[in-house]
């Protein structure tokens, strides 16, 4: 581990490691931090005050998350290849999306919602146990936009191999999105009516989901743990997480200066010395 991005003296906390394989993590506005367990069906929560629960079961198969500023948990529910926006209080889920030009996706992965209110989904191709199907429903493995308003989604990637995790500023303005499939994490601009423009690389990197802090720097996850980059693109820290794989990241607790990292059967925490973005 090296970088000023860490607090000092910090070490990484192992919470639990009691599921199958974790996914998905989300903090809500108070810092509650809810993650998904795939395999089992479950979406957890990690309260402010360190209670673990089970917070949904079953969850759709949720997958990638994101809160919205209206306090609505929106997952990626990729049981029937569904988005879902979550009603945290009741518990109800109603379907935002589930298709795109009259065929299903196939399977929304990662999702980021934009400060006005837009909804940017990556919709990889990864055969799942729970599904009867076995062919890619769509040809390419896009990227959609889906306007706050309303109306069909919109694809805006349609050059990834496979298209995975996916974090954007606070200010609307840039979104990063990794390929997986190819290996690199590349930035764009978001144009004023929602559109992606300026491709960029930022890394090379096989990053599974993502997240960002204050000072817009890129945290990217896979074998190799956590790894934070520059908008630049220059390697500032890495977080080695003791499993084979780690697949999403994001800050969470009261002050968002916690990173929470969910890798294989594990859930974990690091005290930084930087907050998430907000």
């Amino acid at each position: 581990m090296n970088g000023s991005i860490l607090a000092p003296g910090a070490t990484l906390k192992e919470i639990s490691t009691e599921f199958q394989f974790t996914e998905g993590p989300a903090a809500d506005a108070q810092g509650n931090v809810y993650f998904t367990d795939q395999p089992n069906d479950r979406i957890m929560v990690y309260t402010v005050d360190g209670k673990l629960k089970t917070f949904m079961q079953p969850a759709g198969r949720a997958n990638g998350m994101y809160f919205d500023r209206a306090g609505f948990l929106i997952a990626c529910a990729d049981e029937h290849n569904e988005l879902w926006q979550i009603d945290v209080k009741t518990k109800r889920h109603s379907v935002l999306m589930s298709q795109f030009d009259g065929k299903p996706l196939n399977g929304p992965n990662d999702v980021w919602v934009a400060p006005n209110g837009d909804l940017y989904i990556t919709d990889p191709f990864y055969k799942r146990p729970w599904w009867d199907h076995t062919d890619q429903p769509q040809t390419i493995q896009g990227v959609y936009l889906l306007k706050a308003g309303g109306g069909a989604p919109v694809r805006v990637v349609d050059d990834f191999e496979k298209p995975n995790g996916i974090v954007g500023s606070p200010d609307g303005k840039r979104l990063y999105i990794s390929d997986i499939g190819a290996g690199f994490v590349y930035g764009f601009d978001i144009v004023p009516d929602g559109m992606l423009t300026n491709k960029q690389l930022l890394c090379r990197a096989r990053s599974d989901g993502m997240t960002m802090d204050c000072h817009g720097n890129v945290y990217v996850t896979n074998d190799k743990g956590v790894t934070a980059f520059s908008p630049a693109g220059e390697q500032l820290a890495n977080i080695p997480v003791p499993q084979k794989w780690t697949a999403n990241v994001t800050f969470g607790g009261p002050n968002r200066t916690t990173l929470f990292i969910t890798a294989g059967t594990g859930f974990y925490s690091m005290q930084m010395s930087i907050c998430g973005a907000q």
